[in-house]
């Protein structure tokens, strides 16, 4: 048997191809190798408490994407760190439906919010629960909730805010509602039918604001106030308030807002208020307030709003131009008996108050003056009020000299031209 022949350079090429492209083909088909799982960066399984996420569902509230992603739908939950299961802290009701009704068992397993808001939410209030009532720090119902109560909103005892506004309260006063409420710093129940008399004693000291405008509270303005030492914004207008206004007030000297509009308030003005140096707001305006205006109001250098309008004031305003000017509102009319100095400040400017005569007494104020060509007033406006109060005797008793001279000048002319006929008539006859 003869030996193969050793194959030629043309067969070791063609086996070279067949061969790599057997490889390619191979390796080509392969399947890939399988990389490990990723996490997706949204799980679709929501990572807040179960009992939590179906006492949402209860309150019609989306829970198709995890409530504990940021931002949430709404901006109307947050949630807490905690493992395995994240719980909220924080929840907004917002515009709810007709058939949202809150439960004691959703409430229940939200007993870990410190934050709980309503609003436009008309639910009907039920039960608080206990654990719920202890957790919360801040509590708003804003055109919310039916049948709310005085006593439902006290069972909230830590609270530090609470706003209930546009929502009617079932309450004997404000007391009720705050007897227990040691750690509050704001609370503002305001346009909420809310009746009775301001609290005598007053728990939480350490409140910076306090807004009870636009309810029905009577009674007088209790000097207990002032142990409120905290307080930087008091706002009682648009209630049924009688009596003076406490002296102690000035006692308050964080004060920077304070407002008793549209009350029945009576008295003096007092004179402890000129010890609020940070005041920027002050607002005793529809009131029956009498006396003079303290000279201390024009030396409150931070003052920027000043409303005494529609009270019983008299006297002459202690108030030069240049104070009125810093004031960005300023409102004094409605006192008919009130009166400004003329020569400190310009009849020009619009007060709704008569200038005052010599005697610091209103004069009544002048026909009003033609406008002269270019539309301005003519000029003398500064003349128009003297002293003596008689400037518009002055004005009215310039204008029939003149024409008393005129008459006087022409009636001279006819005389003269008669005597002048009568000598000419007898010189030529």
């Amino acid at each position: 048997m003869q030996p193969s022949p050793p194959p030629t350079t043309a067969a070791k090429i063609l086996t070279f191809l067949l061969l790599l492209l057997t490889s390619t083909t191979t390796t080509s088909i392969s399947p890939p190798p399988t990389a490990p799982p990723t996490k997706s960066p949204t799980s679709p399984s929501s990572t807040l408490d179960p009992k939590q996420l179906e006492a949402l569902q209860s309150l019609s509230i989306p829970t198709s994407r995890d409530p504990c992603a940021q931002p949430s739908l709404h901006n109307a939950t947050l949630c807490d760190a905690a493992t395995p299961f994240r719980h909220l802290t924080s929840l907004k009701l917002i515009n709810c439906s007709d058939d949202v009704v809150l439960t004691i068992t959703a409430l229940k397993s939200l007993s870990t919010l410190s934050d709980l808001h309503f609003l436009n939410c008309h639910v009907t209030t039920v039960h608080l629960p206990s654990a719920l009532a202890a957790n919360l720090r801040s509590f708003s119902a804003v055109n919310s909730l039916r049948h709310l109560t005085g006593v439902w909103l006290s069972k909230m005892q830590n609270l530090t805010d609470l706003v209930v506004s546009d929502s009617p309260v079932n309450a004997s006063g404000p007391g009720v509602i705050l007897a227990n409420m040691r750690a509050l710093k704001s609370v503002s129940i305001t346009n909420s039918n809310l009746t009775g008399l301001l609290p005598r004693h007053w728990r939480a000291t350490t409140l910076t604001h306090l807004d009870f405008s636009h309810n029905q509270l009577r009674g007088r303005i209790p000097s207990s106030l002032t142990i409120l030492e905290n307080l930087e914004h008091l706002d009682l207008s648009s209630n049924q308030l009688n009596g003076t206004i406490p002296s102690s007030l000035g006692d308050l000297l964080s004060l920077k807002n304070l407002t008793f509009a549209l009350n029945s308030l009576s008295g003096e003005i007092p004179d402890s208020i000129s010890t609020m140096k940070s005041l920027v707001h002050l607002d005793l305006s529809s009131n029956q307030l009498n006396g003079t205006v303290p000279r201390f109001i024009a030396e409150m250098r931070n003052l920027q709003y000043l409303s005494l309008e529609n009270n019983n004031l008299h006297g002459v305003i202690p108030f030069n131009g240049s104070f009125i000017k810093r004031l960005a509102v300023f409102k004094i009319g409605g006192n008919g008996n009130l009166c400004y100095n003329h020569s400190s400040i310009s009849p020009k400017v619009k007060l709704g108050i008569a200038p005052c005569d010599k005697h610091g007494i209103p004069l009544s104020p002048p026909p009003a003056k033609e406008a002269t060509d270019d539309g301005g007033s003519s000029g003398d406006s500064e003349d128009d009020y003297s002293d003596d109060g008689g400037g518009s005797e002055k004005s009215s008793h310039h204008g029939p000299s003149k024409i008393v001279l005129g008459v006087a000048i022409g009636l001279s002319s006819i005389v003269f031209l008669i005597v002048f006929l009568i000598l000419i008539s007898k010189r030529c006859t």
